[in-house]
């Protein structure tokens, strides 16, 4: 590992495939979320039950996510991400079972199996940036997150070829999703035990971030005392809370689309739009980071996602919730993707795994609370309520993303001379 043109030919080689196997998890995930919500209540024979599923997987991510983190920083990246994808699999397989059997009980248990799939599929953006420059990351980062393009595309495009398949064979169209993912997953699970080799964690010691430099010091560092840090407190909390509001407004999205009598076909183009937002500007994104660092980047997507909470309440025709959700996405990813950069250069080797675990049980919790909450108050109040709330949750980042900017000032601000 020593030469660094072979480190660089490994690391765009186990980068390629992480790309890959990105895009076939996230199609299964994005073709799924086109039908979970109207198939939870059709199952629970209740619209406040539409959330439950997805708020099983959530809550099943974050309690997960600091245990694949451990088992990445012990065992591996690759067993971590073939943890997932087996995890995947056997969601799809249990989600199939009960749409068969019409069990709203087993379609949350595929919901959990899923939302552990998750929590491995996420630590994917940090593993590519690991076996990278520091400099480099937040570009790497925003190439992963652009993965989920293709599986924006990918996925809502087979919902309605999938469910015209498994039609054929006199089961229900809703099914169609959960049994294209089963290939999917296994697909992913194949690309990973072959071409993620050597294992990133291996990689990752060649590549030093600004925080590195002292390794006793590093190595000596309690969890308490890393979430301490500001970059690190603040990176999390731009992922938690964008991850919040979009969940909010997101879940409910396709329930709403149902009872303005809009079929499958349109609701899986505004929930593409959605994805495209989240995913499809992600090398722009990149690249603001870099020009203008993650601080006016997330304060930009604070902006954008107040914007989506006013717009999408306003109607309920096909364009102006495509464009609220496109800007719902985009909001998120310009948090998530700066968020991930200031967390991933603040952090050490030896604890990306475990640190990044615990960064994905909040932003979990946190999606978790919104999936559950919003089908309540959906019930309550129509897309208005989640829209006001979504709304409320920017303006605190918003509120934040000042206190973090004077915070980082007065560091900055050289004492005047005697």
């Amino acid at each position: 590992m020593s030469n660094p043109s072979f480190s660089r030919s490994v690391s765009n080689r186990i980068t390629k495939t992480l790309f890959i196997t990105q895009a076939f998890f996230g199609a299964t995930q994005v073709a799924a979320f086109t039908v979970v919500p109207i198939l939870s209540a059709q199952m629970a024979d209740s619209e406040s039950m539409a959330g439950v599923p997805m708020t099983v997987a959530f809550l099943a991510r974050s309690l997960a996510a600091y245990p694949i983190g451990l088992a990445m920083d012990r065992w591996g990246r690759r067993a971590g991400l073939s943890i997932g994808y087996l995890s995947s699999m056997l969601a799809s397989i249990i989600s199939f079972m009960a749409v068969l059997g019409h069990s709203f009980f087993g379609f949350c248990i595929g919901g959990a199996l899923s939302g552990v799939a998750r929590s491995s599929a996420e630590q994917a953006r940090f593993i590519a940036a690991e076996i990278y420059p520091p400099d480099e990351r937040a570009l790497i980062i925003s190439r992963l997150v652009f993965a989920g393009t293709i599986s924006a595309i990918g996925g809502a495009l087979l919902v309605p070829p999938s469910g015209t398949w498994i039609s054929q064979f006199g089961l229900p169209p809703m099914s169609g999703p959960f049994a294209v993912g089963i290939g999917l997953g296994l697909t992913a699970l194949i690309l990973t035990q072959i071409f993620i080799r050597p294992d990133p964690i291996i990689l990752a010691q060649n590549f030093k971030s600004v925080n590195e430099t002292h390794e006793d010091d590093l190595a000596s560092r309690s969890i308490r005392d890393v979430l301490r840090i500001p970059n690190v407190k603040y990176g999390i909390m731009a992922m938690v809370i964008g991850q919040f509001v979009m969940t909010m407004l997101m879940v409910i999205t396709p329930l709403h689309m149902n009872h303005n009598n809009h079929g499958t076909w349109v609701i899986s183009w505004v929930i593409m739009a959605h994805a495209l937002g989240m995913f499809g500007v992600s090398g722009i994104t990149g690249r603001l980071v870099g020009r203008f660092g993650q601080n006016a980047v997330i304060k930009m997507g604070v902006i954008i996602l107040m914007a989506s909470c006013i717009i999408a309440p306003i109607s309920p025709q096909f364009i102006p919730l495509a464009f609220a959700l496109f800007l719902l996405g985009l909001g998120w990813n310009f948090c998530f993707i700066s968020g991930s950069s200031l967390l991933s250069n603040a952090l050490a080797p030896h604890e990306r795994g475990r640190i990044q675990g615990i960064n994905e049980m909040f932003v979990s919790f946190s999606a978790a609370t919104a999936s559950l909450a919003t089908g309540i108050f959906f019930d309550m109040g129509g897309l208005i309520l989640p829209g006001i709330i979504g709304l409320g949750m920017s303006i605190v980042l918003g509120g934040y993303s000042l206190l973090y900017t004077r915070t980082m000032e007065k560091k900055e601000t050289p004492v005047a001379a005697g």
